[in-house]
């Protein structure tokens, strides 16, 4: 199962996504011209968009083995992140420039916080 999780996918603002294509990590399917990267846009992309995008690269696609995604629009779909109980995807929230990571609301941090009983 693991060989075929080959991908990261990302879930950012314009200037993440920007920085992450530069760095290597955008890919499109030939045959279906299907991207690995969803672009939100402040005061445009909606919460239904944001979870469907996070749906398919979660649940549907079977070859990302990595999600990337802003803190900031994490927030905006909270329930879905924090529900999500497979080993694959790894779900990672990062920051962005006009919003700074708070380790606070971060999943991951949480869970590791509870295992430890803190």
């Amino acid at each position: 199962m693991s060989e075929e999780r080959t991908l990261i996918a990302v879930i950012a603002d314009e200037d993440s996504i920007t920085g992450l294509l530069l760095a290597g990590v955008g890919q499109v399917t030939p045959s279906t011209q299907e991207k690995n990267f969803f672009v939100y846009k402040e005061g445009i992309t909606t919460r239904e968009q944001v979870s469907e995008a996070f749906e398919k690269f979660c649940r549907v696609r079977n070859d990302i083995a990595i999600l990337l995604i802003n803190q900031h629009i994490a927030e905006e779909i909270r329930v879905q992140i924090d529900n999500f109980r497979e080993a694959f995807p790894a779900i990672l929230e990062i920051p962005s420039k006009d919003h700074p990571y708070d380790p606070e609301k971060d999943s991951v941090l949480r869970r590791v916080k509870r295992l430890f009983g803190e």
